[in-house]
């Protein structure tokens, strides 16, 4: 069920089944039938703990998602709570508990469950509502760092940066630090510290304290990691706010990839069946999972997507071949060998039809056609987003980054996507190290007529996190860091890649740039550049217990865990998958992250939802 998640160098089960033991561990306090409800927000990072099979084998009867009323009817023993501690989800389980009919026989008990710590805050919220009393358990499930795959790991933390960044709040960087406490638990002390940034200070900090507080958490595991690598996401604003171009990416950056899972429109997913045309198109939409237990999309999902459809055809060919071997099979050896074969063609085939529809849906949008009436023609959806690649290559190389931009002005006019304005502007202050006085009073004063003043505390929201800024008396430092880090490479190869920028089409991300430089040949080779950009940067070591120092073997890789606090994308992601897959890097990354991020996931994050006064 879960073999994808122990075929990388680091076997991340252990990891998964220290969860589910956790889960099992708490479901069998509470005695008898139970049911489940949840936040639903958490559902998604549980299904990748555990699925319903196991909860069911735990007595678990029914499942409610949490929503304000009376409970649906369950005849069970127990009523479970699982939800984060937010004041504003412990409001409706107050109203739960207070309409249960209390003349009921038997009577229901109440547990809460809080993910991923208990808070008092909430317990005492509880407790001035008057039915604090009424839980029998009150426990936390240290739901810190989830394995998405073999060397991903996500602790979805959906506010993290905006916590980090904007509300002075660590929380999610002590859950990032408790999160790290449990690896080294499970896979062995982390002999080499790096970091770069205030936040990967302050967990490598957390995380040193941690150790000395608790002196039996030094196990005697050989050490499965080398090297540890925090990395603040303000470090490297800009790789967010860009289109991600690989496969994976783009699927994210369209359709919104959810704890391994898609949903896509579902007309280009029909069975195509003779003279019935188009009728009785399916409504709902087709929901995949997207990891590398399917072998196909694990082969296609880091490449860039211009390179997907070549790999697609070949397949296509690879299975129709496959297929025609029956009609060779003349022995009853040939004819059984054939068979047993038949389930994993047919499963290949499947998923060969799958992603042959998402790469035709993506391909409606990104290549490039526009339709015409009369004399006129009028871009499409694809022309607009080539026309937004182009706006974003040439502030990431360099050009025009200094005055406002004729296409974020027309964007504007039509009244495009809030989102996508706010993107673009944020990468040309980014890539400009600041936007002057008249350039940025312009941006602010044409969105805030658009689209409503109400957006001013989300501008403001954007200024403090670093994304929007006035570009003060120094220097822009951006020319100095693109062309010492080699951030911009103008003969990328889309098809057989050298290099970590195919993964934009000319862009590097500067923080897989970082982590690949720390490998070789060290960050001293970069100081000055290091300085430039936010935060400090540090080293420290873990002293190992005596015969544990690792030995390497002629020709073994190291394995450093890159850990993005603020988010990650798929696209940094496929960057270091390819750097671990290099022959002669001498790195494979695993890579852990707060939240699992691109865009407009992102910028939305820092959104402030404030409606309109009524008049």
């Amino acid at each position: 069920m879960a073999a994808h998640l122990s075929s990388g160098r680091v076997n991340l089960t252990a990891l998964r089944e220290a969860g589910r033991r956790e889960l099992r561990e708490f479901l069998d306090k509470c005695a008898g039938s139970k049911a489940i409800v949840w936040d639903e927000y958490l559902t998604g990072p549980f299904g990748l703990i555990a699925q319903y099979s196991l909860l069911k084998e735990h007595e678990v009867e029914k499942m409610f998602t949490l929503k304000p009323g009376r409970l649906p009817q369950a005849d069970v023993r127990n009523i479970i709570f699982f939800v984060r501690p937010r004041l504003e989800l412990m409001d409706i389980i107050t109203d739960n508990v207070r309409r249960e009919d209390r003349g009921r026989s038997p009577q229901r008990d109440f547990h809460i469950l809080f993910v991923p710590r208990r808070s008092l805050l909430c317990e005492q919220w509880l407790k001035e509502q008057g039915v604090l009393g009424s839980f029998i358990h009150r426990e936390q499930y240290s739901l810190d760092l989830i394995p998405f795959d073999g060397d991903l790991l996500s602790m979805e933390s959906e506010s993290a940066f905006k916590e980090c960044y904007l509300e002075n709040d660590q929380t999610s960087l002590y859950h990032a630090a408790k999160g790290l406490m449990t690896l080294q638990a499970l896979y062995g002390t982390i002999p080499q510290i790096f970091g770069k940034g205030d936040c990967a200070r302050h967990v490598a900090n957390m995380m040193i304290r941690m150790k000395r507080e608790f002196p039996g958490s030094q196990n005697s595991i050989f050490p499965v990691f080398d090297t540890l690598l925090l990395l603040d996401r303000n470090v490297d604003l800009l790789t967010p706010l860009a289109t991600q171009l690989t496969y994976e990416g783009l699927i994210d950056e369209i359709y919104g990839i959810q704890n391994t899972y898609v949903k896509l429109p579902p007309e280009k997913f029909a069975p195509k069946k003779q003279g019935e045309g188009g009728k009785d198109l399916p409504t709902e939409p087709k929901k995949l999972q997207l990891n590398s237990a399917e072998e196909l999309y694990a082969e296609i999902r880091d490449k860039n997507f211009n390179a997907v459809g070549s790999v697609l055809s070949k397949k296509a060919k690879i299975i129709s071949a496959a297929f025609e071997e029956r009609h060779h099979a003349k022995t009853v050896g040939e004819i059984k060998q054939f068979v047993s074969q038949l389930p994993h063609m047919q499963a290949a085939r499947s998923s060969l039809a799958n992603h042959t529809s998402i790469a035709e849906l993506i391909k409606d949008i990104t290549t490039v056609s526009c339709y015409c009436i009369g004399f006129y023609s009028f871009p499409t959806a694809s022309e607009d987003f080539f026309d937004n690649l182009t706006v974003e290559q040439e502030f990431m190389s360099g050009i025009d980054t200094d005055k406002v931009n004729n296409y974020i002005e027309d964007c504007i006019a039509q009244k495009h996507s809030l989102i996508k304005i706010l993107r673009l502007v944020c990468l040309q202050s980014v890539c400009n190290n600041g936007l002057k006085q008249k350039v940025l009073d312009h941006y602010k004063r044409e969105i805030l007529q658009t689209y409503g003043y109400e957006h001013i505390l989300t501008l403001n929201n954007l200024e403090k996190a670093g994304l929007l800024k006035l570009q003060t008396g120094g220097r822009n430092n951006y020319p100095t860091i693109r062309k010492t880090l080699r951030l911009w490479m103008d003969d990328v190869n889309e098809q057989n890649p050298n290099d970590i920028s195919y993964v934009y089409s000319g862009y590097a991300p500067l923080s897989v740039r970082l982590a690949q430089l720390l490998a070789r040949p060290g960050w001293r080779s970069i100081e000055e550049v290091l300085k430039m950009l936010p935060g400090p940067h540090f080293e420290e070591r873990q002293q190992l217990p005596t015969g544990l120092q690792k030995k390497r073997q002629h020709g073994e890789n190291r394995v450093t865990l890159v850990f993005f606090l603020g988010g990650v994308t798929y696209a940094e992601i496929a960057a270091l998958r390819f750097l671990s897959q290099m022959e002669d890097g001498g790195t494979e990354y695993v890579i852990a992250t707060t939240k699992l991020i691109n865009g407009t996931t992102w910028i939305k994050s820092l959104m402030e939802k404030l409606e309109p006064a009524p008049f």
